[in-house]
């Protein structure tokens, strides 16, 4: 068993970390220390963790607009061929709703001859710092992972018994994520975003945000920080900023 992911801001990493750990529980006979759990931004392990994995696939990935960021879609279509085979159970970390958020890329693996054993979806905290939309206290934030930690457990018990579930993989789910959502926003998702703002009457140049960017996205140059046109919309950056000087969807953090 493997996990591949792609965290933003880290809520889909202690998601998967969650349920890798709680399946080795069920196991008692597996070693969580063979158990690699590795981002796609480390492409190079990541594929060869993939292309010698025989058995099970664990691929966790943030929800934008009900529909896979482009950067977990660039690399499932880069390594189309490692895919063949493999048994994938697909976990989806999103703020409320995706209707299908585990089969939009379930679609695209099982053209890539992958087999989908199952799926989940959860709600994690929202990332989205510069829209007020969704905004809880830290005591309410802290109920949202209580209560997906539990479904993980139970998610990953299932799995162990052999009866896994499949949120977001049928028909039905696929219309709700399409007329819910994605028909609405797909231009959001389809390509990288170039809308990133970085505000120069706030920035200090401390080059946290070039640090952190999974797209190298960011440059400092004689003007200040310059974004380019390759933002995957994770929200690091303007999270980890420590002037929040930066923002995408909305006007101020």
């Amino acid at each position: 068993m493997i996990g591949i992911y792609f965290s933003g801001t880290g809520n889909t990493r202690h998601c998967i970390t969650k349920f890798i750990e709680v399946l080795h529980l069920c196991d008692t006979e597996s070693d969580p220390r063979t158990t690699p759990v590795i981002s796609i931004e480390d492409s190079v392990p990541a594929a060869d963790a993939l292309k010698n994995e025989p058995d099970l696939v664990v691929l966790a990935y943030p929800i934008y607009y009900s529909n896979l960021p482009k950067i977990m879609r660039d690399f499932i279509v880069e390594h189309e061929e490692l895919w063949y085979g493999k048994k994938i159970f697909i976990i989806c970390t999103m703020a409320l709703f995706s209707g299908d958020g585990t089969g939009v890329s379930a679609r695209l693996l099982t053209r890539y001859g992958a087999h989908i054993i199952g799926g989940v979806h959860v709600i994690m905290p929202d990332s989205i710092s510069d829209v007020k939309l969704l905004k809880y206290s830290p005591g309410k934030n802290r109920k949202i992972i209580s209560k997906t930690d539990r479904k993980l457990e139970d998610a990953a018990r299932n799995l162990a018994n052999h009866t896994p579930p499949r949120e977001g993989l049928s028909f039905f789910a696929h219309l709700l994520g399409l007329f819910g959502q994605r028909l609405w926003f797909s231009r959001k998702t389809m390509r990288y975003c170039d809308k990133l703002k970085v505000h120069t009457e706030s920035c200090i140049k401390c080059g946290k945000c070039i640090s952190v960017c999974p797209m190298h996205n960011l440059t400092l140059t004689g003007h200040g920080i310059t974004a380019a046109n390759k933002c995957t919309m994770c929200y690091r950056c303007i999270n980890q900023c420590p002037q929040k000087a930066i923002t995408l969807l909305g006007k101020k953090r």
